[in-house]
């Protein structure tokens, strides 16, 4: 086993091997950091020319802590959250394959090299391996430990489509849910994909901006969400919809298309018009195009643990849940101390998440 090059396409098709294909992990999502100045970090470990784990990384100059965070990686041969048949009640009980200890041991290495290079006070890295999955235990033997918060959604709601019909979906709803994506219908409310995703990202900005301010939250640059779409768009993978209701944009989404399955990545709203209850339409047109293209996965990303009610996810569950679906638990962000420093940021971010009342 050894570090190896690896190109887009080598990259790309060990990605799409995976039973769960993060997009935030793909040689394209490097290229957005690459593009908004934060160079992207990869590395691959295999032999003989085939890959048996990935790991794509960036710089994060957070004033807090200077960092190497990983985002839904590293991903190893055979180790994905729903390798084998696991479902999210039953998640794989495989054990890992015997090397899976020796690519970890060296990614984490090779990360561990280059944090120092870079002067980062620790790694932060947050695998898409379910809380149960025994690559947990190979990270904490390598001295990785619990982080103080989430690097990203951990509590991830999904459709599985396989199988299904749209009136079985539909049936697989809240009452609540189905009722309002119908009265959204009657309302007059039309949903459609931009054919032209660039020149309609200025729809998405203004409500996204009108969201924010809303709900108060901490919100991607507009200059990283046009490299995402620019980027994405180049080979099909990403979708801007938007819902107008009496002609006026009143909500919008964007929705990445990566491997077989369609992610609820971004999403705005408009507080005019709420009688037109278009974001569930919105949604509902989604997850039927997911459908129709074959898709494995509609993937929500993230909601709230059940009874957290001050988590950042609150406020989306009830909402997202009401579409029906499934939940599968990932595995808890974790640490790797590189310095000293980083226990100022370990202290930092516990005093910050217990003033949340987390």
């Amino acid at each position: 086993m050894e570090l190896m090059n690896a190109d887009r396409a080598l990259w790309e098709s060990f990605l799409q091997e995976n039973e769960w294909k993060p997009f935030l992990q793909s040689f394209s999502m490097g290229e957005v950091y690459g593009s908004v100045g934060e160079e992207p970090i990869r590395i691959a470990a295999g032999e003989h020319g085939k890959i048996s784990g990935i790991c794509q990384a960036i710089i994060v100059p957070a004033k807090r802590g200077k960092h190497l965070a990983v985002m839904y990686g590293p991903l190893l041969r055979e180790a994905s959250a729903f390798a084998h048949g696991a479902t999210a009640d039953r998640p794989s009980t495989k054990h890992q394959a015997p090397n899976h200890v020796e690519i970890l041991s060296m990614i984490v290495s090779e990360l561990k090299k280059i944090a120092r290079d870079k002067n980062c006070a620790f790694i932060r890295m947050s695998p898409f391996w379910s809380k149960e999955d025994p690559q947990v235990e190979i990270l904490r033997s390598l001295g990785f430990r619990s982080a103080p918060l989430h690097l990203l959604a951990e509590h991830i709601w999904y459709i599985d489509l396989r199988g299904k019909t749209e009136e079985q979906i539909l049936m697989g709803m809240r009452k609540t849910t189905r009722n309002l994506v119908r009265r959204a219908e009657k309302e007059g409310v039309v949903v459609t994909a931009s054919t032209d995703p660039i020149k309609d990202l200025p729809i998405f900005f203004k409500l996204y901006e009108e969201t924010r301010k809303r709900h108060h939250f901490v919100p991607y640059s507009f200059s990283f969400i046009r490299a995402q779409v620019e980027e994405f768009s180049k080979s099909h993978q990403c979708t801007l919809y938007v819902a107008r209701f009496r002609g006026e944009p009143v909500a919008a989404s964007i929705h990445m298309v990566y491997g077989n399955e369609t992610s609820y990545h971004h999403g705005a709203s408009s507080v005019k018009h709420p009688e037109s209850y278009a974001s569930y339409l919105l949604q509902w047109t989604a997850i039927r195009d997911a459908l129709r293209r074959g898709d494995r996965i509609y993937n929500f990303w993230g909601i709230s643990p059940e009874g957290a009610k001050k988590h950042p996810f609150a406020g989306v569950r009830t909402f997202k849940t009401g579409f029906g679906g499934e939940l599968l638990e990932l595995m808890h962000c974790m640490d790797l101390p590189l310095s000293p420093k980083y226990y100022l940021t370990f202290g930092f971010e516990v005093v910050r998440k217990w003033k949340r009342g987390f």
